[in-house]
């Protein structure tokens, strides 16, 4: 029997191999978690003590786990399914999807941070509004825009995705959001940061090759995003047809098209959008 292993992370995460017939059965079998067992159950912090836990190490950051943290960011762009089974891994010993350690949302604030100072600069505005745009970016873009996701992928999911509704047996509303911090961070490294070294001497023109390459760097990161937000939700086993999940990849490429034809530069309506907003 052939094992398939993937590439170990850093020395803070444990690595696994696993056959890719137990890999198959995994969804039945080993990632049962003692569904119904009230015992172990009540040892289990409640969601709010878990929130209360996660604040407060955002401010000590000797216990946060950094390297993991770039190991995760990086291998978002490269192979996002070791991301997932990490998060797997998590599940069966601390009987948690979601994130208990904030270094993972305290690197993405930092590249927010970086990356908006790049973007105001990029479209000339004073130090005031670059930092109002960076307030935007975080609190509007990211957090507000990602709670408002979060909450309706944990409503649909928990209602329409789920196998059976049992105790144990749901999507977490904090992994609902972790899956929207993933797949946020390709968005932002490519329309925030990657983009930037093309907007003033081509994307930010009338011409339609200037449309062209500023659409597609729409389409490659709303893309990612779907595809990543598709892997947070397949990954769990007791949630089905998440093949569902990719059906926007055909509006995205429909829109995509449409917005070729009619020469419409979605970048340049964006940095129009920021001018007048900031």
């Amino acid at each position: 029997m052939s094992t398939a292993s993937y590439a170990s992370p850093p020395s803070s995460v444990y690595s696994y191999a696993t056959s890719t017939r137990s890999t198959r059965s995994t969804r039945s079998n080993d990632f049962a978690y003692n569904v119904g067992d009230h015992s172990s159950k009540s040892k289990c912090n409640s969601a709010s003590e878990k929130s209360r836990k996660y604040l407060r190490r955002l401010l000590k950051f000797k216990q946060m786990d950094f390297e993991f943290a770039l190991w995760q960011m990086m291998h978002l762009f490269v192979s996002p399914q070791k991301v997932y089974r990490n998060f797997q891994y998590r599940k069966q010993t601390k009987n948690q999807f979601a994130r208990d350690d904030p270094a993972f949302l305290v690197l993405l604030s930092l590249c927010f941070c970086a990356t908006s100072v790049g973007f105001g600069l990029v479209m000339g505005l004073p130090v005031v509004k670059i930092f109002k745009l960076l307030l935007w970016v975080v609190l509007i873009d990211c957090i507000a825009v990602g709670i408002v996701i979060a909450t309706i992928m944990w409503f649909i999911s928990n209602r329409y995705l789920v196998l059976v509704s049992r105790v144990g047996q749901d999507v977490e509303w904090a992994y609902a959001f972790d899956v929207h911090l993933n797949a946020f961070f390709p968005v932002l490294m490519i329309l925030h940061c990657l983009q930037l070294f093309f907007i003033n001497p081509l994307i930010d023109k009338t011409w339609f090759v200037s449309t062209l390459v500023g659409n597609t760097f729409w389409l490659a990161a709303l893309g990612y995003y779907i595809y990543i937000t598709f892997l947070g939700y397949s990954v769990l086993p007791f949630v089905k047809k998440t093949v569902a999940l990719l059906s926007p990849m055909i509006l995205l490429c429909i829109v995509y098209f449409i917005t070729i034809a009619c020469n419409w530069n979605i970048t340049r309506g964006l940095l129009w959008f920021y001018k007048h907003r900031v």
